[in-house]
């Protein structure tokens, strides 16, 4: 049972409401993951100090503006879990970490070289439009120089959070990119605006700022040391659910 304001919730209210928002499979996931990391942590004598989940502790307090330790048991009460609870979930977070860099580390930089083009990066901007023709009229006046493309997608994009960033997307991996549209877009030269092009939100037009090279940096090590975790642990569950 769980208190929310006085107010008692039993556990099986809880399972039926994450039931009918569909999201009990994936609390099931993440359980069954947990047991997972739990074994394999075991099995290599991986463990995570105090001192560790002190400082993990300390670094979210400063982000939450937690500067008392009055304040911090408030935002635990909010949140309906207990000082050792919160620890314990900092402790998961850190040895899953642990898990995963120990397991995966050592190969980050090989799959990188193997795979090193779906790390390349793009600078893109984007409009999309509901209409074909309107599509086709703003290609036009922004190849003659009659509006800007910035100016285009501040007016005319059907998002209102595009229309505030004047069409930026953002830099984006050639890997989370349409497979049929990454090779026109990396074929593009700088400055290019690409389209119409019908997606299923309208008709787009694509322009590429710039190109960034792939390279190993952290950044790129961790995402493949997660990426290279993930799919391991979606085999290890499929696994044992096979053979249990």
């Amino acid at each position: 049972m769980i208190q929310y304001s006085g107010i008692s919730i039993e556990a099986t209210e809880i399972v039926a409401t994450l039931k009918q928002e569909l999201r009990l499979k994936e609390i099931c996931q993440a359980i069954l993951y947990r047991q997972i990391i739990h074994r394999y942590a075991q099995e290599q004598n991986l463990v995570v100090s105090e001192a560790e989940i002190q400082q993990e502790a300390d670094r979210q307090r400063y982000e939450r503006h937690l500067e008392s330790a009055t304040a911090t048991y408030a935002w635990l009460q909010e949140q309906l879990i207990t000082m050792e609870e919160w620890e314990a979930g900092i402790r998961d977070r850190l040895l899953t970490q642990r898990l995963a860099e120990t397991r995966f580390a050592p190969e980050a930089e090989q799959y990188f070289a193997e795979h090193r083009l779906q790390f390349e990066q793009v600078v893109l901007y984007q409009i999309t439009v509901p209409y074909q023709q309107l599509s086709q009229e703003l290609f036009y006046q922004i190849e003659e120089s009659e509006i800007s493309f910035y100016e285009a997608a501040h007016l005319y994009d059907m998002s209102a959070e595009r229309r505030l960033k004047c069409g930026y997307e953002g830099k984006i991996y050639r890997r989370y990119l349409n497979p049929n549209l990454a090779p026109l877009i990396f074929a593009a030269t700088p400055g290019a605006v690409l389209g119409p092009l019908e997606s299923p939100q309208g008709f787009d037009l694509l322009w590429v700022d710039d190109f960034i090279n792939a390279e190993f940096t952290p950044e790129t090590c961790q995402m493949i040391i997660q990426q290279l975790f993930q799919e391991w642990l979606d085999r290890e569950l499929t696994h044992w659910i096979h053979h249990s």
